[in-house]
């Protein structure tokens, strides 16, 4: 989900599935390749990942067209995207939560359908806090599919075809979030920033209809009851634990960085001494597919160097990235881009995996923990980011940046030493028990 988040499945793959889940896991009636609606559930799961990220960042590719319109500064027109990510992170865990007593698939269906509503209003917005505000909400309206959709599938699916199945559904959110930004910052060009925000309305409203008329019928849903007592002892279980939350630190501190730079990169390449047109600025997003890569080869990084290893390669590799997109030169700054992009989706991709490999119990509120930091480090690096670069430019930007990954530094060294030291205690306590 992350942006579209294509290291997405590494926070759910084995976080988000209930207990329900595992009760039949072989069931003859469970979806399957090859068998009676898997095809219609993938296609369905698919469209629904590329409404849910073309919406949910609709505005940021066109943030200097927004700021023209209502003589806005970039402080200012960031949050259009700050609102919404922030709306997504504040409820995906009660909204998930209700998914449990309602149902995934009605979940979802209701989560998208406002959202689309909202989204055909957006470009009829009459000022800039209207739109904030209808932002905000259809974020919020969002939080409800990310969490149920992993769910769903968990519950619906096979185990040996679960992967696949996700893996569809994340492909689904990449595309969404990448195309849907290229395809906005076109539209902007040719006929403004209203009526390209109403074709992702529009886009999203056709995948919204597929999704209702595709998406099989839950069969293996069990209504659960609320009870906010157990689901708040589990968060502050896990908030207890030291781990995770150096972990969720990780992961918002790498948001942070990830959400000032493309909030804020239009209006770099928009201004002297590049000039680009909206267009083209928009494309510059064709570059996640980098973060695709990443993000996939991250599990053979791990092995390779080890969690820490690999944290501490992404990190330096999303710092060398951002120095070098302060030279004035456009390769050097699509370099910047490339590099940042891999390093960020390697991190979070490394620091998501391991949230559902250290929780032992609550994995789906452990994940849904993550994803709330997560969305909330973007919310604060869009904010953050173009409050810097109104007060020191493109460099105040970096600098947000650099100081972010020098608290994932900080986070990742402390682990290290925190690891060794306990390495060599249960070291000396094994002699005395032998």
């Amino acid at each position: 989900m992350p942006p579209a988040s294509t290291g997405a499945s590494a926070i759910v793959l084995d976080a988000a599935v209930p207990s329900s889940a595992a009760s039949s896991p072989t069931s003859p009636d469970r979806l399957a390749p090859g068998g009676p609606g898997y095809r219609r559930m993938s296609f369905a799961l698919f469209v629904a990942g590329i409404a849910t990220f073309a919406l949910l960042y609709s505005t940021q590719a066109l943030l200097p067209a927004v700021s023209a319109s209502f003589h806005a500064t970039a402080e200012q027109a960031s949050w259009t995207v700050s609102a919404a990510t922030g709306g997504l992170a504040l409820c995906v865990l009660p909204l998930s939560a209700l998914s449990e007593r309602f149902g995934r698939r009605q979940m979802m269906t209701g989560s998208l359908a406002v959202a689309v509503v909202i989204g055909l209003l957006v470009p009829f917005a009459p000022s800039l806090g209207w739109l904030i505000a209808l932002r905000a909400v259809q974020g919020a309206a969002l939080a409800g599919l990310p969490a149920s959709a992993m769910a769903y599938l968990a519950e619906e699916v096979r185990p040996k075809a679960l992967v696949g199945a996700i893996g569809l559904f994340v492909a689904g959110n990449s595309i969404g979030g990448m195309s849907g930004r290229v395809l906005s910052g076109w539209l902007t060009q040719l006929w403004g920033w209203r009526v390209a925000v109403g074709a992702i309305g529009l886009l999203a409203l056709a995948c919204a209809v597929a999704f209702h008329f595709m998406v099989p019928a839950a069969r293996h849903f069990t209504p659960a009851t609320l009870n906010p007592r157990a689901l708040a002892k589990t968060v502050g279980g896990h908030l207890a634990n030291p781990l995770l939350r150096r972990l969720y630190a990780i992961g918002a501190l790498f948001m942070t960085v990830f959400g000032a730079v493309y909030t804020v990169i239009g209006y770099r390449l928009t201004d002297e001494p590049f000039s680009l047109p909206q267009g083209v600025v928009g494309s510059i997003f064709l570059v996640y597919v980098v973060g695709t890569l990443s993000s996939a080869g991250a599990g053979r990084l791990v092995a390779r160097l080890g969690r820490r290893g690999a944290l501490y390669l992404a990190l330096s590799t999303t710092a060398g990235g951002l120095l070098l997109t302060l030279a004035d030169q456009l390769a050097a700054v699509l370099a910047g881009l490339v590099l940042i992009t891999a390093g960020f989706f390697a991190g979070h991709a490394v620091a998501s995996s391991s949230v559902s490999r250290t929780a032992t119990t609550g994995r789906a509120q452990a994940s849904a923990i993550y994803q709330s930091v997560y969305y909330l480090g973007s919310s604060v690096g869009g904010a953050l980011g173009a409050v810097a670069f109104h007060a020191g430019g493109w460099a105040g930007t970096v600098a947000l940046g650099v100081l972010a990954l020098l608290g994932v530094l900080s986070i990742t060294v402390y682990g290290t030493r925190a690891a060794r030291s306990e390495r060599l205690r249960t070291e000396n306590v094994a002699p005395m028990h032998n």
